[in-house]
């Protein structure tokens, strides 16, 4: 069932940025009165298919992308035969360059639209939550690549790249991780100390397992909700309950807990709590997870913002072209060779992955609303067979006033499509070595 929603996921959040981007080329089109023969999402074989005018729409098996045949171009179907005629009033070739050009962004002017217009609207319905930075009062917990970079426990982290830390989060920042040069100040000892990020700091989180969480904070916290017949529940636990020892050892702190679990992990334990001012000492046995089974409260209060409208448009249009610009930060770190490529770069599996195996309305729509700015940016890269590629050829036609021959095209788009496949069997074999190593 996991899997079952993972792909579901990502099935159906290519399916809607792909109809979006292929409708895009279309109602371009159709507006300067050329011919669409057809409008496709997904790659055959054909699952439905239905004639409406002169244009057939058509569902393929394959969610990998989609396409629109559109009379007179030469595109991925590499269908020439039309091209030996001259051109018909309805072609895409008899129409003038900027006319073209326009069809040819427009995918790529849907998907900016779309990924701006969904983060606007995740902003105004659920506002924002965060962990004010004042609220982590006890410092960090850095796991093993957050201690090789200099981070150590108890680590107050107070401003990222000279500026105050206000929101916690901001330490993940993909302008903190991508940039050149940046650093981390914190408290230590009643000193500041910078800690910068290393140029390949990309790369070793890719090998890290905990990815993003290379420092968390340190969280106090008390017993929630207690499951009924858990390892928690045979022991005494209740809600409220301020765990401060197991097995003797000091567990102030959630990270703390957890880590003393594991190493008892099946084992007997004697669990020491602060109920109504008094110790109590439980005896129980750790699960074989090296879990208990409650539900823990932490004690940092995070902070809740709602936005109007007018808010929400200015923060949702920079959320959106944050992606971009991240993207950008990161193929500028590959092409200096500061990250791999192959840590780097995640194909359907990998995005399934991000999806996650459950549903959550916000984190898909957020993902979605990401993946459309990406699709935006990579078919504006300049290869043969990408939007991007059209677009520096009918730049060309449009500053030199002389058109490519249909011939040049052809091997562009060809040489194009031989570039795609073997980024898109990159990306595939990528992600499977990833998961089996």
């Amino acid at each position: 069932m996991d899997i079952v929603i993972m792909v579901g996921q990502l099935i159906l959040g290519l399916t809607i940025l792909v109809g979006l981007h292929e409708l895009g080329h279309m109602l371009a089109a159709k507006w300067f009165g050329m011919r669409v023969e057809k409008y496709a999402i997904g790659f055959p074989p054909k699952i439905f298919s239905k004639k409406i005018g002169e244009t057939e729409y058509m569902l393929g098996l394959i969610p990998l992308g989609g396409f629109v045949k559109i009379s007179g171009m030469v595109d991925e179907s590499l269908d020439t035969e039309a091209l030996k005629k001259d051109p018909e009033p309805w072609e895409f070739r008899a129409k003038p360059a900027w006319q073209r050009l326009i069809v040819m962004m427009g995918g790529i002017i849907v998907n900016v639209i779309t990924g701006i217009v969904i983060f606007i609207a995740l902003t105004y319905h659920y506002g924002e939550s965060y962990l004010p930075a004042s609220e982590v009062k006890y410092g960090v917990q850095p796991n093993e690549i957050g201690q090789d970079i200099g981070f150590r426990t108890g680590d107050k982290i107070v401003a990222v790249n000279g500026q105050p830390l206000e929101k916690f989060d901001d330490v993940y920042s993909m302008d903190m991780l991508l940039g050149r040069d940046s650093y981390y100040t914190v408290e230590r000892n009643g000193d500041r100390v910078n800690i910068p990020i290393p140029a390949d700091f990309m790369d070793r989180m890719a090998d890290n397992k905990e990815r993003m969480f290379f420092v968390q904070p340190r969280v106090p916290f008390t017993v929630g909700e207690v499951v009924p017949g858990s390892a928690a529940a045979d022991a005494g636990l209740k809600a409220g309950d301020f765990i401060k020892s197991i097995n003797g050892e000091n567990v102030a702190f959630f990270n703390e807990f957890q880590a003393t679990m594991q190493k008892y992990a099946g084992k007997p334990i004697a669990i020491v709590v602060e109920r109504g001012g008094k110790l109590v000492e439980l005896k129980g046995t750790a699960n074989e997870d090296g879990t208990l089974g409650f539900y823990h409260k932490p004690m940092l209060e995070y902070a809740t913002r709602d936005y109007s409208l007018g808010e929400s448009i200015p923060m949702g249009a920079n959320q959106a072209f944050g992606v971009i610009t991240a993207n950008l930060k990161g193929f500028g770190k590959i092409f200096r060779g500061e990250v791999s490529a192959s840590k780097s770069l995640s194909g359907p599996i990998g995005i399934a992955q991000i999806f996650g195996d459950t549903f959550n309305w916000y984190k898909f729509w957020s993902i979605t609303g990401m993946l459309s700015m990406v699709l935006a940016f990579m078919n504006f890269l300049p290869i043969p067979a990408l939007d991007g590629g059209h677009v520096v050829f009918l730049t060309y036609e449009m500053i030199s006033g002389r058109k490519p021959s249909d011939n040049f095209l052809e091997n562009a788009q060809k040489v194009g499509m031989v570039i795609l496949l073997g980024l898109m069997a990159f990306a595939i074999f990528n992600d499977v070595f990833k998961i089996i190593f």
